[in-house]
């Protein structure tokens, strides 16, 4: 086991602080099982009016780590256990950290737009991200691994149908931020599956989005809540 958790170091690491912080959660939710709405925001949950209306921007992190209950979380956390340690024999420590990140960032800013009343917990966005970030190393890599390649689109075309019907299934899960982070993993993991170069490029660009995003929902957002 040990050996295990110092090869997937960050998976392990990503697992634990989730894990830390859904204690916290429980400790002043007072329950194990599921977690007290205030509580949630006020620990930093994505909300519009707060992360928006009051410029709470530290909320697109925050609420990475915060999960509705017990049933979530398990499903997160054994989700990013299967296809972190995955990204993990791909990508370089770096890669694998900026993909993470950026994934749940940008998924919850298409959260933001698409759900301006709603609650946005979860690091499902993040892990959409780094699922992504092994799509599109297949995708760079298709003619050199082709049997690979056909064997984890058919798994990856499952996976993704299966946890886009329990989103639309469960009106707590944000289907959009999922979406949001997949796409950002997609480009990330075929931009650093090419060469590591590419790092410097993917991180600006992520950046750009993030502001981009950042100016347009303060300047549209307004209309749109209030």
């Amino acid at each position: 086991m040990l050996r295990d958790i110092l090869r997937y170091k960050i998976t392990y690491t990503l697992i634990a602080i989730n894990v830390i912080v859904y204690l916290f959660t429980s400790f002043y939710s007072h329950s194990i099982i599921d977690m007290n709405m205030e509580v949630l925001a006020d620990m930093g949950a994505l909300f519009g009016p707060y992360a928006v209306g009051k410029g709470e921007w530290y909320r697109l992190f925050s609420a990475m780590f915060l999960h509705a209950g017990i049933t979530h979380i398990a499903m997160n956390m054994f989700s990013l256990y299967i296809v972190g340690r995955g990204v993990e024999l791909y990508f370089d420590t770096k890669s694998y950290i900026s993909i993470y990140l950026f994934s749940g960032l940008l998924g919850g800013v298409v959260s933001l737009y698409m759900h301006p009343y709603s609650v946005g917990i979860g690091a499902s966005g993040a892990i959409f991200g780094i699922f992504g970030a092994l799509a599109g190393f297949f995708l760079a890599h298709k003619e050199e691994i082709t049997e690979q390649f056909k064997l984890f689109m058919k798994d990856f075309a499952i996976i993704i149908g299966i946890n886009l019907l329990i989103g639309f299934s469960i009106t707590s899960v944000d289907v959009s931020a999922h979406i949001g982070g997949l796409f950002v993993g997609i480009l990330g993991g075929f931009l650093l599956s090419k060469s590591l170069r590419f790092l410097l490029l993917y991180n600006s660009l992520m950046l750009f989005l993030l502001v981009a995003g950042y100016y347009y929902l303060t300047t549209q957002y307004v209309q749109v809540v209030f």
